[in-house]
């Protein structure tokens, strides 16, 4: 597999000379603020944009479906974790390596120093955590999710601007980390709602699920007796 892009045409490495040769034709100022970008900017921005929709649905008048989206909210980080952790043996296992080891007049943007040039290829890190984020944000509030999904996007493109990724190992992370949410969310929610109902009831950790002075209302109670109706008190037949 770690050949798997040389010999012949391929459309993986004529897009990649595509995209790369982009960052030949354009001012060092912008290389440098898609370097940043694409290495810190763009993560960076997905982790705000949870927090924000965090923000929004902590005051949010329906607990349930409050409770469903913060635990899907909790569940985006976890699963980005998860996918990440997965792909450490995914690399070793399919050993490719990077764009400019093995092609010629590849325009390397690192802000890393070099460090990553010794990593392997697929599947790229940076793509996998962003999808992970933006379908977790999608699963908790399909707005939210829109412009986490487009960030996502937009790192993996940066990725392949940079020089240090294929365009399949921008894809292979987006379906990475697609998967990852998407088909363990099912046994993530059945753990993380009733948790996250737990800590909603709690004097202390509560203000984690709602806003201040909200208050989840209490479970009727139904043992309790109901007066028969156009029956009041005492007080209100005196009256």
């Amino acid at each position: 597999m770690a050949g798997l892009t040389t010999g012949g045409p391929n459309v993986d490495v004529s897009l990649l000379y595509e995209v790369n040769g982009l960052a030949r034709q354009a001012p060092q100022w912008l290389d440098r603020v898609v370097a940043l970008a694409g290495e810190y900017g763009i993560p960076l921005a997905l982790v705000l944009l949870v927090l924000w929709c965090w923000r929004g649905t902590r005051r949010r008048p329906d607990e349930a479906a409050a409770a469903e989206s913060f635990a899907a909210l909790v569940w985006a980080p976890l699963a980005a974790g998860a996918a990440l952790l997965l792909n450490v043996p995914l690399r070793e296992f399919v050993g490719r390596p990077r764009p400019a080891a093995q092609h010629e007049g590849i325009e390397v943007l690192d802000p890393g120093a070099g460090i990553s040039h010794s990593a392997f290829s697929f599947v790229s890190d940076h793509s996998t955590l962003a999808m992970a984020l933006g379908v977790g944000l999608f699963v908790a509030h399909r707005k939210f999710g829109y412009a986490g999904i487009g960030l996502a996007l937009l790192e993996g493109f940066t990725r392949v601007y940079m020089g240090l990724h294929y365009p399949t190992d921008v894809i292979g992370g987006f379906a990475l980390g697609t998967a990852v949410v998407l088909l363990l969310a099912p046994l993530a929610m059945a753990l993380l709602t009733p948790a996250v109902r737990a800590v909603a009831r709690s004097p202390r950790l509560g203000v984690l699920v709602r806003a201040r002075g909200r208050v989840l209302a209490r479970p009727v109670d139904l043992a309790a007796p109901t007066p028969p109706p156009g029956r009041g008190h005492d007080s209100d037949l005196a009256a």
